[in-house]
């Protein structure tokens, strides 16, 4: 079963230009996932790992 990759932010489906995914820049556990509007809005994001919270 595949899983698709969604935004941390506002929960929509990662695919096409100016989507990213990266480790926690705090813990380096959990992956977070931003969509192209979220990064460009900077929205904050939560990481549900250690609960750090960034722009």
């Amino acid at each position: 079963m595949r899983t698709e990759s969604r935004c941390t932010s506002c929960g929509a489906v990662l695919s096409g230009k100016g989507t990213t995914v990266f480790p926690c820049p705090s813990c380096g556990r959990a992956k977070i996932g931003r969509c192209a509007r979220c990064r460009d809005q900077s929205v904050s994001y939560r990481c549900p790992a250690c609960s750090f919270r960034g722009p």
